[in-house]
């Protein structure tokens, strides 16, 4: 089973990336910006329904798709649900917890929102409905749906999603192995899935970010886990482009981020976050896709990054408790 996630998007995808310009000359890494194939076809609804381990819960594959309704697996694990978090509103306001799941821990396709400062959320969601915060890949149909969210959600709207999210404890959920070789991966709906337990191939520079259980995170169970694979070597990279500034090339990451690395004031926790979304924002911020207010703190400091900074940076991160 997979493409649930693909399948609730597609068929508002073409109204976002039809015709859309190249934003920047240079093309993004492929593993860091998966994009649905232009063949993929989800499989029909056939009425099973799903359940999830530890749940009470059942849903239909029709059910876990719709995009006005967060799947809550685990009711127990968060407060109650603000109804744009639960439910949105419709026709253009999806609900919150469908993409970022009912207790906000997200996925690799997009952010992970539990314990962000609602300072950060309410500014982010401005920087996406003005424009200022963009994709170096506008295929990726999550940043543009996003976008549409954006611009017709009410003040009240991300005020009451901003305070929920931000409440929230975030919770490990990424295993980080470094390693040589990996599974051979497609991708099941923007974020990559193990073909089989058998084929394997060079990890090279790159970091593979899958689901331990696809079925589980694609039913959007928020307790679904993730495994990162990392080149060899790069975590350890990683902690010290962190903690030293890599001999000038960046500043130290906890001025900013704090000590420990989850965030002062309204700046946000980079601890413990999916190493693949990191890369993402990164390398939109190198390439002048995210323009909002707080951005031009953060482009100095990535400037001089290479693509093999931003794994190792990427892989120490998701290696700490958030």
């Amino acid at each position: 089973m997979n493409g649930i996630i693909a399948f609730s998007i597609l068929a508002v995808a073409s109204t976002f990336v039809s015709g859309a310009p190249a934003l920047c000359q240079e093309r993004p890494p492929a593993w860091a910006y998966p994009v649905n194939p232009a063949d993929f076809k989800p499989p029909p609804d056939d009425g099973t329904l799903r359940r999830m381990p530890n749940s009470d819960l059942a849903l239909t594959l029709t059910q876990v798709r719709d995009l006005f309704y967060a799947p809550d697996w685990h009711p127990g694990d968060h407060p109650p649900m603000p109804d744009v978090v639960a439910r949105g509103r419709k026709p253009d306001v999806f609900a919150c917890g469908f993409c970022h799941r009912a207790d906000g821990p997200g996925g690799p396709e997009n952010s992970s929102l539990a314990g962000l400062p609602a300072e950060y959320i309410i500014q982010q969601v401005a920087d996406f409905k003005n424009g200022v915060r963009r994709s170096s890949l506008p295929k990726r149909v999550p940043v543009a749906l996003m976008t549409s969210l954006s611009k017709a959600a009410t003040e009240a709207d991300v005020l009451s999603a901003a305070a929920y999210f931000s409440g929230l404890k975030p919770k490990k959920v990424i295993t980080v192995i470094e390693t040589d070789m990996v599974p051979k991966t497609y991708v099941a709906g923007w974020f990559l899935a193990v073909v089989n337990d058998r084929d394997r191939e060079p990890l090279g520079q790159r970091i593979i970010e899958v689901p331990k259980d696809l079925e589980r995170f694609e039913s959007r169970d928020a307790r679904s886990e993730f495994i990162a694979y990392v080149p060899i070597g790069s975590v350890a990279k990683g902690e010290w482009l962190v903690a030293t500034g890599g001999d000038g090339k960046t500043i130290q990451c906890g001025i900013c981020h704090g000590p420990d690395l989850k965030g002062l004031g309204p700046i946000p926790s980079i601890a413990g976050r999916s190493p693949s979304n990191i890369v993402r924002q990164l390398y939109d911020l190198q390439h002048g896709e995210r323009t909002g207010p707080w951005s031009p703190l953060m482009v100095g400091v990535v400037t001089k990054f290479s693509e093999e900074d931003l794994v190792s940076l990427a892989a120490y991160l998701a290696s700490r408790e958030p």
